[in-house]
């Protein structure tokens, strides 16, 4: 696996550090440097018009990072605004080497309290070993950086970003691009991350890929070159039956649309067959909208089971209620021994449920307001470490688990996460979780095994609501549903 796709938690980076200092003999200081100046070629690069720039320096490595910068760009012949918050004299190790380096010969410190007179600003104060949050002169300067409409390069992580779980400690730095070094740190990915780093540029700094062999990945970012591995070809004497039979439940009084949207999507990602089942007034209206779907009036639990003996699959929730008829449908489901992906009030049903079923054959799909009802706490306590949710929620139930929203990450019992770095504001509408239900339920039929097809199935997912929203502002679940054909491999 590529080194930019491995994640790791912030203590796991120090550990790559140690490793590559102490057994392979890279010195702490060339790494500062190398850091430093990978930092600075894409400053230049983003911003080539750059004649100034603003250097905010903390204590510790980032600071030392951020003293290799001013120097590089002084170098350059650029004129360069040094705020130092740990006076150099105060600092040790490679970080007084570089603060050094920078004052001599004609390095000046500025005062904090100037304002910020570069076209561009380092942030290069608190970075990954940040605990609680920034108060005092740090906090102020945080405030001024988010203030100033210059804008912001921030090294290794934005100042004030947990670097584990992606959520604020507030006050945090809103950058506009965050280069991260030796180790790619799981928080850039996840929870509110995306409001904070701006675009993320990882740098391995020629360390040894030995290092990474020796630190086991927190996560792994998905890639979308993983796609023709996981549906590869297929044979010229393909048919219908060899695609899985999709058999999705839901549709309740009011809520006809959620499960056409998940058996479209299934048709458009492979499936050979999908079947509907849905209340009796919702049949008719369903097989109008897409001809290729087989609608069937399930109004007793004889009905579903008819159905149920020939799918491969469920994909139960999408449109489900939670009326009598719908625990009924859902508790028959839950029995019948088939492997499903389960959604929407699926999961609120789950919820309900005393105590927890185990799910061995189940792939469960909550956004933080569902997972948090399986975890009997807030969506704000999943939020605050989305890693740590999606990793309960998966021994709880010994199921996959998908956690939607901004970074959605896939889990799986043993512990393994992967991470999704794609999909786009513009995909926040209704249908979207009954569009990624369809499209993973497919996989399943197909062969996948269950943490592969979430896997392949949020990252196709994501990656056609990308396509979709290019240049717009909001998309529907059916223009991300038309995009899947040009995202799977042929």
């Amino acid at each position: 696996m590529d080194c930019a796709n491995r994640l790791y938690r912030a203590e796991q980076v120090r550990e790559l550090d140690r490793l590559a200092i102490e057994r392979h003999g890279i010195a702490g200081y060339e790494l500062m440097n190398r850091a430093g100046r990978a930092a600075f070629q894409t400053l230049r690069a983003r911003w080539p018009e750059a004649r100034r720039i603003t250097v905010c320096c903390g204590g510790g490595n980032n600071g030392g990072d951020g003293y290799v910068i001013a120097r590089l760009a002084r170098e350059a012949g650029m004129d360069v605004q040094l705020i130092a918050l740990k006076n150099p004299d105060e600092l040790a190790g490679d970080a007084a080497r570089a603060a050094a380096d920078w004052r001599e010969p004609a390095g000046v410190l500025a005062d904090p309290a100037d304002s910020l007179t570069g076209q561009v600003i380092v942030d290069a104060l608190l970075g990954t070993g940040l605990d609680r949050p920034p108060t005092g002169p740090y906090a102020r300067l945080i405030e001024r950086i988010n203030e100033s409409p210059r804008p912001v390069l921030a090294v290794d992580v934005p100042s004030g970003l947990d670097a584990d779980t992606g959520m604020p400690l507030q006050p945090a730095v809103r950058a506009d691009l965050t280069v991260t070094f030796i180790g790619n740190k799981r928080g850039l990915y996840t929870g509110q991350a995306g409001r904070w780093c701006g675009q993320r540029l990882y740098f391995d700094l020629d360390t040894p890929e030995a290092i990474h062999e020796t630190v086991r990945a927190d996560a792994w970012l998905l890639d979308a070159a993983s796609l023709p591995a996981w549906l590869p070809p297929r044979a010229p004497d393909t048919h219908k039956g060899d695609l899985g039979h999709v058999l999705v439940i839901g549709g309740d009084a009011g809520m006809a649309g959620a499960p056409v949207l998940a058996g479209r999507a299934a048709l458009r990602a492979g499936s050979g067959l999908v079947s509907l089942a849905t209340r009796a007034g919702h049949a008719a209206a369903a097989l109008a909208v897409q001809a290729e779907l087989m609608c069937h009036a399930v109004e007793t639990l004889e009905a579903l089971d008819v159905l149920m003996e020939s799918a491969d699959v469920l994909g139960l929730g999408p449109g489900l209620g939670r009326s009598d008829w719908s625990r009924a449908v859902w508790r028959r489901a839950l029995g019948a021994d088939l492997p499903l992906v389960l959604d929407a009030d699926g999961l609120n049903l789950l919820a309900d449920a005393d105590p927890p079923w185990p799910l061995p054959r189940a792939i469960l799909t909550p956004h933080p307001g569902e997972a948090a009802r399986l975890l009997d706490c807030s969506a704000a306590e999943v939020q605050s470490d989305r890693f740590a949710a999606v990793r309960a929620l998966a021994e709880r139930h010994g199921a996959v688990v998908v956690l939607k929203g901004h970074g959605t990450l896939v889990a799986e019992p043993s512990g393994q996460v992967a991470v999704c770095p794609f999909g786009n504001p513009a995909m926040a509408s209704a249908g979207m979780g009954d569009a990624l239900t369809g499209i993973i339920a497919s996989l399943v039929g197909q062969g996948l095994e269950p943490f592969e097809a979430a896997c392949c199935g949020v990252l196709v997912h994501a990656l056609a609501g990308d396509r979709a929203a290019a240049g717009r502002r909001q998309i529907l679940a059916t223009d991300l549903i038309d995009q899947l054909a040009d995202v799977l491999p042929a």
